[in-house]
């Protein structure tokens, strides 16, 4: 892998690890600072929020900002609110950390696709795509189970330090390795696109109709992503070490159905796309059926993991294809939508768990919301049809970016 994407990829496992390691210390984090488990999950609520305003604000705000200074400056901001997580005295400062660590999160990662295509010839900007979102997988295969055990055995400050360590280094490989756009004739070439276009792409319907998907169809995973550790630990009785281990598993299925989902995508975009809009609802009524089975609620956590990360290379292509000649402000979008079904997974997963349904009702109503995408995706099918037979213009067009925005 040449250095400048290994730098980015250093970078986005670091921002994906702190997002989602929250999960699987929800438990001890809500013990330490005297709230219940539902008022630790809006620690997941807020990060995304953060996202979800804070990214399209930016990336808007920053499109005159050389990229290289810009990700310096994001990723100061990213490390120093995993520090102020790591001493946060209570809930309030805590909260306060998450906010200010997601400010950088939609920014960073859609500079970092830009800048990543920018580096290599046009014929490698695939792989360079595929290179350096692998990140988010790498975080959940190996940041969340790692960040958890760590919380287990040290406490939960200590992953936040782990984690600021890792953008730490992340940093200095910018510094070392990502070229400034005054550098010469081999540095990044600069952005051709103007904040009027980017902005433009949003009076697209298939653009809004691929946003609504995303939100939609993330919901359903997130409701249950956030408490997986809540319901392995209360309802099927596996210990705080053993949680961890099944975090791994959980990423090691997101990567096997990222990989596959991005064969299926270019098989047939849509037509994949709908098909897993149905196997993750069914995914996620095994995992609630398999509750009290500890054999079988561990393979279905892997199913689950396989099933929810399978949706994100279509989701993520048909955006790049309905947003074609001006996609980074509606990448930036789309990753605050992946964030926006964060926000409500977690609430709505909270309230789940605070009713009568309980632990055990949060797949039932994650599988419910989910499903909920797929209309939608067939309405987007039968356009595409409709455009095609009608000669009005081409199918979206599909690109190659097998991992989670």
């Amino acid at each position: 892998m040449p250095l400048p994407l290994f730098a980015l990829l250093v970078c986005v496992f670091g921002v994906g690890t702190a997002e989602y390691v929250i999960a699987g210390l929800l438990p001890n984090v809500a013990s330490d600072v005297a709230v219940s488990v539902p008022s630790a999950g809006l620690l997941v609520t807020a990060y995304a929020v953060g996202v979800v305003v804070g990214g399209p604000l930016i990336t808007a705000l920053t499109t005159r900002v050389e990229r290289k200074t810009l990700m310096l400056t994001l990723m100061t901001v990213f490390t120093l609110g995993n520090v102020l997580a790591a001493v946060a005295p209570g809930y309030g400062v805590l909260m306060v950390a998450r906010v200010i660590s997601s400010l950088a999160h939609a920014t960073l990662f859609a500079v970092a696709l830009v800048v990543a295509v920018q580096s290599v010839p046009a014929e490698k900007q695939g792989r360079a795509v595929a290179q350096v979102a692998a990140g988010l997988n790498l975080a959940t295969v190996l940041g969340v189970p790692l960040g958890t055990l760590l919380g287990e055995e040290f406490g939960w400050r200590s992953t936040f330090w782990a984690v600021a360590a890792v953008a730490l280094v992340g940093t200095l490989l910018i510094v070392a390795f990502i070229p400034s756009a005054r550098a010469g004739a081999d540095a990044v070439a600069p952005d051709t696109t103007t904040l009027r276009a980017e902005v433009s792409v949003f009076a697209r319907p298939q653009v809004l109709l691929a946003i609504a998907i995303t939100v939609l169809g993330q919901t359903g995973a997130f409701t249950a992503f956030t408490y997986l550790a809540t319901m392995l630990t209360d309802t099927t009785g596996f210990s705080g070490t053993a949680v961890t281990v099944l975090l791994l598993v959980y990423g090691i299925g997101s990567l096997a159905g990222n990989l596959i989902g991005g064969r299926l995508a270019d098989r047939s975009l849509m037509k994949s796309l709908c098909g897993m809009l149905v196997a993750l609802p069914l995914a996620l009524v095994v995992l609630g059926l398999t509750l009290h089975n500890k054999a079988a609620v561990s393979v279905a956590v892997f199913v689950f993991g396989a099933a929810a990360f399978a949706i994100t290379p279509a989701l993520q292509a048909r955006l790049l294809g309905a947003a074609a000649g001006a996609p980074t402000l509606a990448v930036s979008a789309n990753i605050s939508a992946f964030q926006l079904a964060n926000a409500f997974g977690a609430w709505i997963g909270g309230l789940v768990i605070g009713s009568s349904l309980g632990a055990t009702g949060v797949n039932w109503v994650a599988a419910v919301i989910s499903l909920l995408a797929l209309p939608l995706a067939v309405h987007a099918l039968r356009s595409d049809r409709r455009a095609a037979g009608a000669g009005t213009g081409p199918a979206p067009a599909q690109s190659p970016a097998p991992a989670e925005a």
